[in-house]
């Protein structure tokens, strides 16, 4: 780190610390909006509601967070106008988000010396393998998506891993079991629930056909006849969550658009397979949800993290050209 990650500190133009960008720049820009709105007393036609959040990325607590204000009903009034959710970067309308499935593949086979491999099954080479083919499975039943290129996606869907783990052991010993850990990035328009169970049935033929796999080897082998053993795959899910395609139609994402190309000078909507939490469910809610942020995206989630206080400022302007045109 190059200063204090908890310690707000300026440089020129830069705000630096933990949450500059993501995303106490933005409560920073709200609150100021906010502020100057009590002050003004603009004769408003419409109301203008701020909500901070708390337990963005632990739902676990429960009574806690826009998922519980949901609940009670406390946001119900903002369905008859856009709700927007600023958690986002760079300045322009984000208008796709991915939704996630965290998986976990455990594989077990039969631990050996690594000098008698033959009595071994080697759930290394199985993960290896059958990972392999799960992942040619979910490509070709979740392939591109032509609305991807309508929201501008960077990516397709996505399956692959991230973490591979074992029990331990010794070098010169074939290992009993391994886990390959790792996540689905799916775009909105396919249907978690769908990934879910295809990866449910991948796992389920597998396991019928394991001696079908390939091997690595002359001794390579899932299936030990004489001993009665088979390797065997099992699979897991974390709490899954889905994507969001923004309302390309509504009002809210129109004057989203004018507000960034007066005060940023143009407008590129994107979209991207990161996860924002909640807003898929505030969308199958009823509120028209529409995304911004004024954080960089360089910086989100990584060492020496920071914002610039001009844009922060400029999304002070969209916010303020947004309420202007909507009371028009």
């Amino acid at each position: 780190m190059e200063f204090d990650p908890f310690t707000l500190s300026i440089e020129g133009e830069k705000l630096r610390g933990r949450g500059t960008t993501d995303c106490l720049g933005h409560v920073a820009l709200v609150a100021e909006l906010m502020r100057r709105l009590g002050e003004t007393k603009p004769q408003l036609k419409s109301t203008v509601v701020a909500v901070f959040i708390a337990s963005e990325e632990n739902s676990s607590i429960p009574g806690v967070g826009v998922d519980a204000l949901v609940k009670d009903g406390l946001l119900d009034n903002l369905k008859q106008g856009p709700l927007f959710w600023i958690d986002t970067a760079d300045k322009q309308p984000c208008i796709g988000t991915g939704g996630m499935i965290p998986w976990k593949l455990h594989f077990s086979g039969k631990l050996f010396h690594s000098g008698l491999a033959h009595k071994a099954i080697n759930p290394l080479e199985l993960a290896m393998e059958a990972l392999k083919e799960i992942q040619l499975r979910f490509y070709r039943d979740f392939p591109p998506h032509q609305q991807e290129k309508v929201y501008e996606f960077a990516t397709p869907s996505t399956m692959k891993p991230t973490q591979w783990t074992y029990p331990g052991g010794g070098i010169n010993q074939i290992p009993a079991e391994c886990t390959v850990s790792g996540d689905v990035r799916l775009t909105p328009f396919y249907s978690v629930t769908d990934v879910i169970s295809k990866l449910k049935e991948y796992v389920d033929d597998l396991n019928a056909n394991i001696e079908k796999l390939d091997t690595r080897g002359p001794v390579s082998k899932y299936v030990l006849p004489e001993e009665n053993l088979k390797g065997r795959i099992s699979i897991s899910f974390d709490e899954a969550t889905s994507g969001v395609a923004c309302n390309l139609d509504s009002r809210g994402f129109h004057v989203l658009c004018k507000a960034t190309e007066e005060l940023v000078g143009h407008v590129k909507p994107y979209s991207i397979t990161g996860t924002l939490p909640l807003i898929r469910e505030l969308q199958d809610e009823g509120f028209d949800v529409q995304t911004a942020g004024y954080g960089l995206m360089a910086t989100y989630h990584a060492k020496n993290e920071y914002c610039l206080l001009s844009d922060m400022c400029q999304g002070y302007g969209v916010f303020v050209s947004i309420i202007s045109q909507l009371e028009d």
